[in-house]
């Protein structure tokens, strides 16, 4: 099967990344707290790291919005973008990976101390947990604020199930949301990918989700 979040974009689902569409629980309160707190970072990178479709890029478009930094995708940054950089406060670096040039994170981190900006930075690993070659880059990703989305807990999950399926236009009654939640997997991705089979199911059959259905997904 293709990436998960190509699937859901093929059935036409738009993300809506409003900070009152990001419901916190405890799984993700403190990255959370911590990106809302901002300016007032105890340090001026932030590192939110979790598991992919946890919220990671949602957060970063609400710290977007109130901060209006400059939101780049890893892929898409080279060093023609320093100029560009220069002109906003803050910066977010989304979907950072450990395979990423090493010189150029490191250049970033300087401006951000230099020009006395703010920086996030998404990634799934923790960034004070990435081998990095470079010494410097080695010591300066010890000395980021990390903070990590955990596992989805239960009201959480009913959160994501419930969102998605009203966004789907599925009618689904609590108990059955009860029921999911107390056999699925306690990974996003596996929430999502069960997400995306009902939204198959719903538009091949037209027809409401029952128990049985959602027996057979799981």
């Amino acid at each position: 099967m293709n990436e998960l979040n190509q699937l859901l974009l093929d059935f036409g689902h738009k993300k809506n990344f409003n900070d009152h569409d990001y419901y916190v629980s405890k799984s993700n309160y403190f990255a959370f707290n911590i990106m809302d707190k901002w300016p007032k970072w105890e340090k001026r990178i932030l590192n939110i790291c979790g598991e992919k479709f946890s919220g990671k890029t949602h957060l970063a478009n609400i710290f977007k919005s109130k901060s209006k930094a400059l939101l780049i995708n890893q892929n898409k940054i080279n060093d023609d973008m320093f100029k560009q950089m220069k002109m906003f406060e803050s910066i977010i670096i989304d979907d950072f990976k450990d395979n990423f040039n090493e010189k150029i994170i490191y250049s970033i981190f300087n401006l951000v101390d230099q020009d006395n900006k703010y920086l996030l930075i998404n990634s799934v690993k923790p960034i004070n947990e990435i081998k990095f070659k470079l010494p410097d880059m080695l010591s300066r990703s010890k000395n980021c604020l990390v903070a990590k989305i955990e596992s989805p807990d239960d009201d959480l999950i009913f959160a994501i199930i419930l969102k998605n399926f009203s966004d789907r236009q599925i009618k689904i009654e609590k108990k059955i949301i009860e029921f999911i939640i107390n056999r699925i997997d306690r990974s996003y991705s596996k929430i999502y990918e069960f997400i995306y089979k009902i939204d198959e199911l719903s538009l091949k059959k037209k027809k409401p989700i029952n128990l049985k259905t959602i027996k057979e997904i799981l």
